[in-house]
Protein backbone atom coordinates (compact mmCIF):
# COMPACT_ATOMS: atom_id res chain seq x y z
CA UNK A 1 0.00 0.00 0.00
CA UNK A 2 1.42 3.20 -0.99
CA UNK A 3 2.23 5.33 2.12
CA UNK A 4 0.25 8.46 1.39
CA UNK A 5 -2.87 6.50 1.49
CA UNK A 6 -5.70 7.92 3.82
CA UNK A 7 -5.32 4.55 5.49
CA UNK A 8 -2.10 5.62 6.64
CA UNK A 9 -2.56 6.21 10.07
CA UNK A 10 -0.89 9.21 10.98
CA UNK A 11 -2.48 9.71 14.42
CA UNK A 12 1.11 10.15 17.02
CA UNK A 13 1.18 8.44 20.31
CA UNK A 14 -0.44 10.07 23.48
CA UNK A 15 2.79 10.58 24.96
CA UNK A 16 3.96 12.70 21.61
CA UNK A 17 0.94 14.39 20.41
CA UNK A 18 1.62 17.47 22.09
CA UNK A 19 4.93 18.29 20.11
CA UNK A 20 3.30 16.69 16.82
CA UNK A 21 0.50 18.73 16.96
CA UNK A 22 2.37 22.20 17.74
CA UNK A 23 4.83 21.27 14.92
CA UNK A 24 2.05 20.20 12.63
CA UNK A 25 0.23 24.08 13.05
CA UNK A 26 3.43 25.55 12.32
CA UNK A 27 4.00 24.37 9.52
CA UNK A 28 0.41 24.82 8.34
CA UNK A 29 0.10 28.40 9.57
CA UNK A 30 0.49 30.76 6.64
CA UNK A 31 -2.33 28.99 4.97
CA UNK A 32 -4.49 27.67 7.62
CA UNK A 33 -6.95 30.58 7.39
CA UNK A 34 -7.23 29.92 3.67
CA UNK A 35 -7.44 25.89 3.47
CA UNK A 36 -10.21 26.23 6.46
CA UNK A 37 -12.37 28.90 4.30
CA UNK A 38 -12.38 26.21 1.18
CA UNK A 39 -13.28 22.96 3.03
CA UNK A 40 -15.97 24.82 5.36
CA UNK A 41 -17.64 26.36 2.12
CA UNK A 42 -16.97 29.61 4.45
CA UNK A 43 -19.59 28.03 7.24
CA UNK A 44 -17.03 28.13 10.09
CA UNK A 45 -16.99 31.74 10.41
CA UNK A 46 -21.04 31.59 10.69
CA UNK A 47 -20.24 29.02 13.45
CA UNK A 48 -17.76 31.24 15.00
CA UNK A 49 -20.38 34.02 15.20
CA UNK A 50 -22.86 31.53 16.70
CA UNK A 51 -20.25 30.68 19.47
CA UNK A 52 -19.93 33.94 20.52
CA UNK A 53 -23.51 34.48 20.87
CA UNK A 54 -24.06 31.89 22.78
CA UNK A 55 -21.65 32.92 25.18
CA UNK A 56 -22.54 36.41 24.97
CA UNK A 57 -20.21 38.45 26.77
CA UNK A 58 -20.79 41.18 29.07
CA UNK A 59 -19.48 44.89 27.09
CA UNK A 60 -16.99 45.81 29.79
CA UNK A 61 -15.75 42.16 30.35
CA UNK A 62 -12.89 39.90 29.77
CA UNK A 63 -13.35 36.96 27.46
CA UNK A 64 -10.77 34.14 26.51
CA UNK A 65 -10.52 32.06 23.09
CA UNK A 66 -8.36 29.02 23.91
CA UNK A 67 -6.22 27.41 21.61
CA UNK A 68 -7.01 30.42 19.53
CA UNK A 69 -4.66 29.40 16.80
CA UNK A 70 -5.00 32.50 14.44
CA UNK A 71 -7.50 34.48 16.24
CA UNK A 72 -10.54 34.15 14.23
CA UNK A 73 -13.23 34.46 17.42
CA UNK A 74 -10.95 37.54 18.64
CA UNK A 75 -12.68 40.25 16.48
CA UNK A 76 -16.22 38.54 17.21
CA UNK A 77 -15.78 38.73 20.59
CA UNK A 78 -14.60 42.31 20.62
CA UNK A 79 -17.72 43.27 19.05
CA UNK A 80 -19.82 42.08 22.14
CA UNK A 81 -16.47 43.59 24.83
CA UNK A 82 -16.68 47.68 23.51
CA UNK A 83 -14.94 48.69 27.02
CA UNK A 84 -13.35 45.10 27.88
CA UNK A 85 -10.36 42.92 26.83
CA UNK A 86 -10.34 39.81 24.73
CA UNK A 87 -7.62 37.32 24.58
CA UNK A 88 -6.44 34.49 22.59
CA UNK A 89 -4.16 31.75 24.10
CA UNK A 90 -2.23 29.02 21.82
CA UNK A 91 0.97 26.97 22.40
CA UNK A 92 2.15 27.39 18.49
CA UNK A 93 3.30 31.02 17.90
CA UNK A 94 3.29 30.79 14.32
CA UNK A 95 -0.86 30.36 14.04
CA UNK A 96 -0.74 33.53 16.52
CA UNK A 97 1.86 35.56 14.55
CA UNK A 98 0.09 34.85 10.86
CA UNK A 99 -3.34 35.91 12.79
CA UNK A 100 -1.79 39.38 14.12
CA UNK A 101 -3.64 41.36 11.68
CA UNK A 102 -6.77 40.54 12.39
CA UNK A 103 -6.28 41.73 16.27
CA UNK A 104 -4.15 44.95 15.31
CA UNK A 105 -6.46 47.80 15.59
CA UNK A 106 -7.76 45.79 18.75
CA UNK A 107 -4.14 45.13 20.56
CA UNK A 108 -3.31 49.22 19.77
CA UNK A 109 -6.52 50.23 21.85
CA UNK A 110 -5.44 47.60 24.59
CA UNK A 111 -8.37 45.71 23.73
CA UNK A 112 -6.86 42.43 22.49
CA UNK A 113 -3.80 40.29 23.02
CA UNK A 114 -2.19 36.91 21.75
CA UNK A 115 -1.09 34.67 25.07
CA UNK A 116 1.56 31.54 24.01
CA UNK A 117 -0.03 29.04 26.84
CA UNK A 118 -1.05 25.59 27.27
CA UNK A 119 -4.79 24.68 26.99
CA UNK A 120 -3.85 21.86 29.95
CA UNK A 121 -2.01 25.04 32.02
CA UNK A 122 -4.01 28.48 31.47
CA UNK A 123 -1.23 31.05 32.40
CA UNK A 124 -4.46 32.92 34.30
CA UNK A 125 -5.54 33.11 37.62
CA UNK A 126 -9.31 31.49 38.84
CA UNK A 127 -12.20 33.32 38.18
CA UNK A 128 -10.68 35.73 35.50
CA UNK A 129 -12.94 35.60 32.12
CA UNK A 130 -16.66 36.57 31.62
CA UNK A 131 -16.87 34.22 29.04
CA UNK A 132 -14.73 31.54 27.02
CA UNK A 133 -14.57 30.25 23.93
CA UNK A 134 -12.95 27.13 22.12
CA UNK A 135 -13.02 25.77 18.37
CA UNK A 136 -11.41 22.80 17.16
CA UNK A 137 -9.12 22.64 19.43
CA UNK A 138 -10.46 19.85 21.87
CA UNK A 139 -10.09 17.52 19.52
CA UNK A 140 -5.93 17.90 19.57
CA UNK A 141 -5.26 17.60 23.14
CA UNK A 142 -4.09 15.27 24.94
CA UNK A 143 -6.41 15.45 27.88
CA UNK A 144 -9.88 16.56 27.11
CA UNK A 145 -11.22 16.69 30.75
CA UNK A 146 -8.20 18.54 31.81
CA UNK A 147 -8.83 21.09 29.78
CA UNK A 148 -12.51 21.43 30.30
CA UNK A 149 -11.34 21.67 34.00
CA UNK A 150 -8.89 24.47 33.05
CA UNK A 151 -11.37 26.57 31.60
CA UNK A 152 -13.71 25.93 34.17
CA UNK A 153 -11.12 27.34 36.72
CA UNK A 154 -10.51 30.13 35.00
CA UNK A 155 -13.83 31.48 34.15
CA UNK A 156 -16.01 33.67 36.38
CA UNK A 157 -19.03 32.45 38.19
CA UNK A 158 -21.81 33.42 35.46
CA UNK A 159 -19.63 32.92 32.99
CA UNK A 160 -20.77 30.74 29.65
CA UNK A 161 -18.39 28.90 28.12
CA UNK A 162 -19.40 27.46 24.53
CA UNK A 163 -17.40 24.93 22.24
CA UNK A 164 -17.17 24.46 18.46
CA UNK A 165 -16.05 20.52 17.45
CA UNK A 166 -16.27 18.20 14.91
CA UNK A 167 -19.19 15.42 14.94
CA UNK A 168 -20.46 13.09 12.92
CA UNK A 169 -23.77 13.21 11.28
CA UNK A 170 -26.56 10.94 11.68
CA UNK A 171 -28.28 10.68 8.86
CA UNK A 172 -26.55 7.18 7.57
CA UNK A 173 -26.38 8.95 3.74
CA UNK A 174 -25.47 12.57 4.61
CA UNK A 175 -22.75 10.98 7.08
CA UNK A 176 -21.46 8.41 4.35
CA UNK A 177 -20.92 11.59 1.69
CA UNK A 178 -19.41 13.69 5.12
CA UNK A 179 -17.03 11.02 5.58
CA UNK A 180 -16.02 10.59 1.81
CA UNK A 181 -15.46 14.35 1.32
CA UNK A 182 -13.81 14.55 4.81
CA UNK A 183 -11.40 12.11 4.70
CA UNK A 184 -10.92 11.64 0.60
CA UNK A 185 -11.23 15.44 -0.50
CA UNK A 186 -10.15 17.25 2.07
CA UNK A 187 -6.21 16.37 2.31
CA UNK A 188 -5.88 17.11 -1.20
CA UNK A 189 -7.50 20.27 -0.86
CA UNK A 190 -4.92 20.95 2.19
CA UNK A 191 -2.14 19.59 0.08
CA UNK A 192 -3.19 22.39 -2.86
CA UNK A 193 -3.90 25.16 -0.78
CA UNK A 194 -1.63 24.55 2.41
CA UNK A 195 1.17 22.48 1.34
CA UNK A 196 0.40 19.62 3.72
CA UNK A 197 -1.34 16.94 3.13
CA UNK A 198 -0.44 14.86 5.64
CA UNK A 199 -2.00 17.42 8.20
CA UNK A 200 -5.00 17.75 6.59
CA UNK A 201 -4.99 13.99 6.79
CA UNK A 202 -4.49 14.07 10.36
CA UNK A 203 -7.26 16.14 10.68
CA UNK A 204 -10.15 13.84 9.97
CA UNK A 205 -8.34 10.97 11.80
CA UNK A 206 -8.44 13.00 14.83
CA UNK A 207 -11.79 14.25 14.24
CA UNK A 208 -12.92 9.89 14.31
CA UNK A 209 -11.70 9.18 16.94
CA UNK A 210 -13.09 12.85 19.22
CA UNK A 211 -15.79 11.72 21.49
CA UNK A 212 -19.96 12.04 20.41
CA UNK A 213 -21.61 15.45 20.74
CA UNK A 214 -23.57 13.14 24.02
CA UNK A 215 -20.33 12.18 25.40
CA UNK A 216 -18.71 15.33 25.04
CA UNK A 217 -21.77 17.04 27.19
CA UNK A 218 -21.70 14.83 30.13
CA UNK A 219 -17.89 15.36 30.36
CA UNK A 220 -18.95 19.19 30.33
CA UNK A 221 -20.72 18.11 33.42
CA UNK A 222 -17.81 15.98 34.82
CA UNK A 223 -15.89 19.24 34.83
CA UNK A 224 -18.08 21.01 36.61
CA UNK A 225 -20.20 23.05 33.75
CA UNK A 226 -23.84 23.52 34.41
CA UNK A 227 -26.88 23.65 32.18
CA UNK A 228 -24.93 21.94 29.47
CA UNK A 229 -26.66 21.71 26.00
CA UNK A 230 -25.29 21.27 22.24
CA UNK A 231 -26.89 21.93 18.74
CA UNK A 232 -25.67 20.67 15.66
CA UNK A 233 -25.23 22.47 12.53
CA UNK A 234 -23.58 21.97 8.99
CA UNK A 235 -26.22 18.95 8.36
CA UNK A 236 -24.62 17.24 11.82
CA UNK A 237 -20.66 17.68 11.35
CA UNK A 238 -20.61 20.36 13.70
CA UNK A 239 -21.49 20.52 17.22
CA UNK A 240 -21.74 23.32 19.62
CA UNK A 241 -22.01 22.70 22.93
CA UNK A 242 -22.59 24.96 25.52
CA UNK A 243 -22.07 25.50 29.46
CA UNK A 244 -22.49 27.92 32.37
CA UNK A 245 -20.43 28.06 35.33
CA UNK A 246 -22.79 28.66 38.57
Amino acid sequence: MAPDRLTTNVLPPPEEKAAYVEQMFARIARGYDRVNRVMTFGLDQGWRRKVVEYVAPPVNGRALDVGTGTGDFLPELAAWTRDGIVVGVDFTLPMMQAGQSKIAELAAAGRAAFVAGDALRLPFPDNTFDAITTGFVLRNVTDIPAALREMYRVARPGAMMACLEVARPRNPIIRWGHRVYFEQIVPWIGALLGGDRRAYTYLPQSARAFPSPDRLAAMMEEAGWRHVFYRLYGLGAVAIHVGAKV
